[in-house]
């Protein structure tokens, strides 16, 4: 595409973002000791006919606030729904705002709703049995790529409960191959189209892993009543892993992995192949529950709670970051989906929602230069990289757009700088049809406040636009 002019637009104000991470514990069964406590905002799904049929995957029939239910839930008992163990759990530590969307809702991230998911840390969807719409899978992924942690609980092939031809297998792989963000596999995991009847699946012993060995107790198995496995593609994202095995299965392989975990973008993934273990036994009359989440023969109350608080951000990665770090994205706005830069600070419009320059997601992108005549755009954010962190890494994504033909000469550039010193660049001969990925190592930064800096400068003549989105700065 060759441009020539752009439109203008208003100056953005400078502000300066720190972050702070913290590492909270929590246990069960009591509420912690009084402390100030970093509140993780836990989102549950029942969108998607998770109450079909005999199923009853709700933590209370209270919607969006369990709390309306019970302000001081003490047992499973306290609210109304096969999931209410687990909420339960969660409230009692002090340190968890829970919320429902409830049927009707649509699943959003980046609008003006309370129940928006930008509002929360964590999105959990227990058995969806109706498909996901192409926006709301556009916005779960957008979801996770910006931070957020997503826990999908699926079942057994054939576990149609409203009869609508969707299961929730079928539901989970139509969002990893076809949701508008990243259709090439990316979390690294496929589910399998089988119903495995009965087996006790096997966890791994890792005692760093804050998924098997959590403040909720060490995992050490799970059950399996009528359901199915993932198959794991570690060629695609290697940050995939088995946690839970069928006993057949080698936990060195990528076939029979029962729960898995991965990340994408800044955010977590876990995914877990059966109903059954996170059933309490309790919900609405007339339901045929079946206690799974005290069955002796696993240990599953203690994988989905370990599980919430590691996709909820509490707690360290077990990825070998530094002692006293949370994993996790430090830029503010990463994607400029607000529409308005702030806390960037940004060249008079530079702030782009048009369809000449689409952005990489969502609807809002950055658009440096493309004028065709001498200039010069920058768009910068302050940000504070913690010392206790062992990694530091900055992700974005650039479409390079010229209306330049050599082949040999760099009239126009980009450069990427933090703390005043050049890390990346590219330039008009880095022209390409759609948006290019770079990742840029800033270990070097760890333990400062810096300033990261995009600035596009054109020469004389002929323009070239340099389009920027979904930035990130992950710490672990």
């Amino acid at each position: 595409m060759s441009l020539s002019l752009r439109r203008g637009g208003a100056t953005i104000a400078a502000t300066t973002l720190a972050i702070a991470v913290a590492t909270v514990a929590v246990g069960l069964p009591n509420p912690p000791a009084a402390h100030a406590a970093t509140v993780h905002r836990v989102l549950f799904d029942d969108t998607k006919a998770e109450t079909a049929g005999n199923a009853d995957w709700i933590i209370s029939t209270s919607m969006p606030d369990p709390l309306a239910q019970n302000a001081n839930p003490t047992t499973e008992k306290s609210w109304t729904g096969a999931l209410s163990a687990w909420g339960v759990a969660l409230q009692r530590t002090g340190q968890y705002s829970l919320k429902t969307l409830a049927p009707g809702n649509t699943i959003t991230y980046g609008g003006s709703g309370a129940l928006d998911l930008a509002n929360f840390d964590e999105f959990v969807m227990p058995e969806p049995n109706s498909p996901l719409s192409a926006a709301e899978k556009t916005a779960i992924m957008r979801f996770i790529q910006n931070g957020g942690g997503f826990f999908l609980i699926v079942d057994h092939t054939g576990s149609d409960r409203n009869n609508d031809g969707w299961d929730s297998v079928r539901i989970a792989n139509d969002l990893f191959t076809s949701n508008g963000v990243d259709n090439t596999d990316p979390f690294g995991f496929s589910e399998d189209s089988v119903d495995i009847s009965s087996e006790n699946a096997v966890a791994i012993h890792d005692a760093g892993n804050p998924v098997v060995s959590g403040s909720f107790g060490t995992v050490t198995g799970s059950i399996i009543r009528d359901g199915s496995t993932q198959t794991l593609h570690p060629s695609d994202n290697p940050n995939v892993r088995g946690l839970v095995w069928r006993p057949s299965a080698s936990q060195s392989g990528t076939t029979g992995a029962f729960f898995s975990t991965s990340t994408f973008g800044s955010g977590r993934v876990a995914i877990w192949g059966d109903s059954s273990p996170i059933d309490d036994g309790t919900g609405q009359s007339g339901n045929t529950l079946f206690d799974g989440w005290d069955d002796p023969a696993g240990t599953d109350a203690a994988l989905a709670l370990n599980a919430t608080a590691w996709l909820a951000g509490a707690g360290s990665t077990g990825g070998g970051g530094g002692t006293g770090c949370t994993a996790a994205q430090l830029l503010g706005n990463p994607g400029f989906e607000t529409g308005t830069a702030t806390p960037w600070t940004a060249s008079s419009g530079v702030l782009n929602n048009s369809s000449s320059e689409p952005a990489h997601g969502g609807s809002w992108d950055a658009w440096l230069d493309g004028y065709g005549t001498t200039h010069t755009d920058t768009v910068s954010q302050s940000v504070s990289i913690p010392a206790t962190c062992a990694s530091a890494t900055l992700i974005y994504w650039l479409h390079v757009d010229t209306a330049e033909t050599t082949t040999t000469t760099k009239f126009d550039t980009f450069t990427v700088t933090v703390g005043g010193s050049t890390v990346d660049s590219a330039s008009n001969l880095n022209a390409a049809s759609g948006y290019v990925k770079h990742t840029v190592n800033l270990a070097s930064f760890i333990g400062g406040t810096v300033t990261v800096t995009f600035t596009g400068t054109e020469g004389t003549k002929l323009q070239t636009s340099f389009v920027l989105d979904d930035t990130a700065l992950n710490v672990s």
